[in-house]
């Protein structure tokens, strides 16, 4: 919203956010409903069966009571995002932002289930252990460039322990490339994240190792990056899963970024003769039956488009990869 002018929009949602988790820290979930309701617990519709007979049919979202730790680096990073757009911090804001901080430092050892809402058991993800990062990252930044109040040396001292966990843990050196999880062995396509926050660039030869493992082990013969091997059971799903159309659109981005731009524009190509007579694109694509698959429309899908046109432009998205640390 902020790269394509959209800078009362995303004060609204600024605002929007601060009345959803007016309260408690402790009691902050990873969703809201529109209006902000807390109350979103999951249950079947045994009655219904469901498009193309895709049982179960389920409301509400278990996921609603997980601790993913990544949640809290999103939103971070995208108010450091509107903080660089010229947007004024007020009262409140700020004071949100050191609460989610404290809250991160709350848990700062605890595992959680992940940016793909895992019903397996709790893991340290690497994911996850960068977004961290970057809530510190971003809080660090609003104090020493923005001037905002706030304890900068401890984030700092915690930042540096996170990153130098990260690169300990999260890279194996035995397979070059980072991995999905602390001490496992497959790759997780929300790794191309890392860059977006600026924990290294695009070109980091630590990347750009990763890309090739992730491009031997999740691109599907037709060209889409899956999210992760679901064979591992990390998950706690049944085996099997179209390729997740974000996922691809990341790997787009990291391509433009890092001077493949053939590569970029192929996929781009590709993804985008996905989308329907409107413009619209779904969660996942079915690449045996031809068609759109899983949520529909899509905002994640939607949102990641947008990125990895921008890369292939060359715009500047405030991006903080190239000023990740002060």
């Amino acid at each position: 919203m902020l790269t394509h002018g959209y800078e009362t929009e995303a004060l609204q949602w600024r605002d929007w956010l601060l009345r959803a988790l007016a309260g408690d820290p402790e009691q902050m979930q990873i969703m809201y409903g529109i209006g902000g309701e807390r109350e979103l617990p999951e249950r079947e519709l045994h009655h219904l069966p469901g498009y193309a007979n895709s049982r179960p049919v389920r409301v509400g979202n278990a996921a609603v009571s997980q601790f993913q730790a990544d949640v809290v680096g999103e939103v971070m990073v995208a108010l450091e995002r509107l903080r660089m757009a010229g947007g004024k911090e007020d009262h409140f804001s700020w004071a949100l932002q050191r609460a989610l901080l404290g809250f991160v430092e709350k848990h700062f050892d605890d595992k959680d289930f992940g940016l793909w809402e895992m019903r397996g058991d709790a893991q340290y993800f690497t994911h996850s252990r960068v977004m961290m990062w970057a809530a510190f990252n971003s809080g660090i930044r609003a104090v020493r460039i923005h001037g905002l109040p706030g304890n900068a040396e401890k984030w700092e001292y915690l930042r540096e322990r996170l990153r130098e966990e990260i690169m300990r843990e999260g890279f194996d050196q035995r397979i070059d490339s980072f991995t999905q999880t602390y001490g496992g062995r497959q790759t997780d396509a929300a790794l191309l994240v890392m860059p977006q926050v600026g924990f290294l660039p695009y070109n980091d030869k630590h990347m750009l190792s990763t890309v090739t493992r992730l491009e031997e082990e999740l691109l599907t013969d037709d060209g889409l990056l899956l999210r992760y091997r679901t064979e591992s059971g990390v998950d706690g799903l049944a085996p099997g899963e179209h390729p997740f159309l974000a996922c691809s659109f990341w790997l787009v981005e990291q391509y433009a970024r890092t001077g493949r731009q053939v590569e970029a524009k192929t996929l781009m190509d590709k993804l985008v003769g996905l989308a329907n007579e409107l413009g619209l694109l779904s969660e996942e694509y079915a690449t045996n039956e031809k068609r759109m698959a899983g949520n529909f429309p899509q905002a994640f899908s939607h949102l990641t488009l947008v990125r990895a046109a921008d890369a292939m432009h060359g715009v500047d998205r405030l991006s903080l990869a190239v000023d990740a640390v002060v």
